[in-house]
């Protein structure tokens, strides 16, 4: 399975080009793309980096190329929303969860995150009442 869709994500580069990409000999991309053996770990997410695609697409798990969330695939996951917020307004290199990076907060900081908080805790309470 995954060779099919090697072949299909190559289009017209050579097994060259692409073995050169992800730091293997054409031979071994070939045995890749013909199902002579698979690729291990490390070269399968090089793999999926350089063809902007995710490992579960090519080890056949799911049918979508991209490894990008959109609002559609989210429907009630809350979790991924987050994460895909996270990584919308780019702070997923603030360490979000790194609590040595919290402990540089102001208190006017922590205010407004209180802030957000209840908020976001009121919205949730008034649509659970309504729900009744």
């Amino acid at each position: 399975m995954i060779g099919n869709k090697l072949k299909k994500l190559r289009g017209k580069r050579t097994q060259e080009e692409v073995a050169l990409k992800i730091g293997v000999s054409r031979a071994r991309y070939s045995h890749y793309e013909n199902g002579r053996s698979e690729p291990d770990m490390e070269i399968l997410q090089k793999m999926a980096d350089y063809f902007n695609v995710s490992t579960d697409y090519l080890l056949g798990r799911t049918d979508r190329e991209s490894s990008h969330t959109t609002k559609e695939d989210l429907s009630s996951d809350s979790l991924a929303e987050i994460n895909m917020l996270i990584k919308e307004f780019g702070i997923e290199q603030f360490g979000f969860f790194d609590i040595e990076k919290w402990k540089n907060l102001t208190p006017d900081d922590l205010d407004e995150i209180r802030r957000h908080f209840e908020w976001v805790a009121q919205k949730a309470k008034e649509r659970n009442e309504e729900k009744e």
